[in-house]
């Protein structure tokens, strides 16, 4: 099965901050293989901008070098390379003052798609908000794209939202969730809404509870100053899991339309009731030498890198059905995973000998990208009827072919989105406010209390706690399995 490739209109794509990590390791790579793969015209061009004193050859040379690094093996021809740096440029300007904005505006073409790139940290997006303004950048067809975090709380996201929607419109601003652009994510819609198997059970009536994990292997290295002040819940629990929370979670959309699947997800973060203080977990990486707090350099340090809760939705649809979320650092594996439990048969012909079972539906995000469904069987051989659960596996690289093997990174598919105007992916602003006003109190509740997070073993599955959680709802969490 060979995927098709839709070409996008000529564009300049302008990247703030094109000479850093995030430009350098994800932004830049995504942007050559969708060259590779075809999907430019002629007469695209990207233009890196930062403070750094590059020229052209320069900024050339150190992506060149980049993507030897981050690109794909098979999008490495020399041929392809050198054709994709021709199209790019730079301009050397300043954030917070009128340098260099002059030079990068002569090197804009009129009548095309104008996408501007904020790679570069959140004090910056109004003072570029600004300039891009003040020098006439904007046209009906520019946008600008914005990187997390989105605001540190429900306050300084509204002010966040109020500085751009002072120079853009909201249908201009695109706010970046890299977990939405994974295919497997999106093939949560495709799963929920195109297959009738599904959504007649996906409901209370059949769903005993919900499990998103997001799990990572790897600590917090590089990033020690901002994580210490975020933590899991404001780093990953008040986005990532949030938005997978509302792709299970929400109702069909009328049409598959950006403002009308945005809708739908605001509905389910405004139906969200508050998390009780004994449904939370917080915990904090041990290890010799290497704990949290050695970590950050902070031995007092109440941060959390690992954060568990039960939520609940209070509507039509899952009342009653609670909702398991945990995400952590420095865990046993990488794995991010949906779990959908659905309950036992309400009556079982097959006697107490028999078990109980009941079926699951596991969505892999990461890595292994693929779907299994759990389903029961009778075990093989004479002697009675036993039942065991085993998988129908579908792994998208197998399904799908050879040539599916290697699919689109997350930024793939989301920077060409920007190009086309397609808003799907993109957060909009009162869904990120409203994320912030369901995320605030329980954040102010643990500060109010005192509370210190547990600790639990580097290389674990996260602190005992996490596990009486489940327990004592008569549950247990599915294994974090690489």
């Amino acid at each position: 099965m060979v995927s098709r490739v839709i070409p996008v209109d000529p564009f300049d794509l302008v990247i703030f901050g094109g000479t850093g990590d995030l430009a350098q390791r994800k932004i830049l790579p995504a942007l050559f293989r969708r060259f590779c793969a075809g999907q430019w015209v002629d007469g695209a061009q990207i233009i890196g901008a930062a403070r750094k004193g590059y020229d052209s050859d320069g900024f050339r040379d150190l992506v060149r070098e980049s993507l030897k690094t981050h690109a794909a093996k098979q999008c490495q021809e020399v041929s392809a390379l050198e054709s994709f740096l021709r199209r790019l440029d730079y301009v050397a300007l300043d954030g917070v003052s009128d340098e260099g904005w002059g030079h990068l505006a002569r090197r804009l073409k009129p009548g095309r798609v104008r996408a501007f790139y904020f790679s570069v940290g959140p004090r910056l997006f109004g003072p570029l908000a600004e300039r891009i303004e003040a020098h006439g950048l904007i046209t009906p067809l520019t946008r600008i794209v914005v990187e997390k975090p989105f605001g540190h709380d429900l306050d300084s996201a509204q002010a966040l939202n109020a500085t751009l929607a002072a120079h853009f419109s909201e249908n201009q601003i695109y706010r970046i969730d890299h977990y939405l652009g994974k295919e497997t994510v999106q093939n949560l819609m495709a799963v929920r809404f195109g297959n009738m198997l599904f959504e007649p059970l996906w409901n209370s009536q059949y769903v005993d509870h919900i499990q998103i994990t997001v799990a990572e292997s790897v600590g917090i290295d590089g990033r020690e100053e901002y994580y210490d002040r975020a933590g899991a819940m404001r780093d990953m629990m008040q986005n990532h899991l949030m938005q997978l929370l509302c792709l299970i979670a929400m109702e069909p959309p009328a049409k598959f339309d950006p403002d009308a699947v945005r809708d739908e997800k605001l509905k389910v973060i405004r139906a969200l009731d508050p998390v009780e203080p004994h449904h939370i977990v917080r915990g904090q990486f041990e290890g010799e030498g290497s704990g949290y707090r050695q970590v950050v350099g902070n031995e007092r340090s109440t941060t959390e890198s690992y954060v568990a809760l039960r939520a609940h939705v209070s509507n039509w649809r899952w009342a009653g059905t609670p909702f398991y979320l945990r995400t952590g650092k420095r865990l046993v594996a990488r794995s991010s995973v949906i779990n959908v439990m659905f309950k036992d048969a309400p009556h079982s012909i097959f006697g107490a000998d028999a078990g109980r079972h009941a079926n699951v539906l596991s969505i892999r995000l990461q890595p292994n990208e693929g779907i299994t469904l759990k389903v029961t069987i009778k075990e093989p051989g004479p002697g009675g009827m036993r039942l065991v659960d085993v998988p129908l596996d579908m792994s998208f690289a197998e399904a799908l072919g050879p040539e599916n093997q290697d699919p689109p990174d997350a930024y793939e598919r989301l920077v060409m989105d920007v190009i086309r105007g397609n808003q799907t992916l993109f957060m909009r602003g009162d869904e990120v406010e409203a994320a912030w006003a369901w995320t605030d109190p329980i954040i102010a509740g643990w500060q109010a209390r005192g509370d210190v997070p547990k600790p639990y073993d580097s290389g674990s599955t996260g602190p005992g706690d996490a596990e009486l959680l489940m327990k004592r709802d008569g549950r247990r969490w599915q294994g974090i399995n690489p």
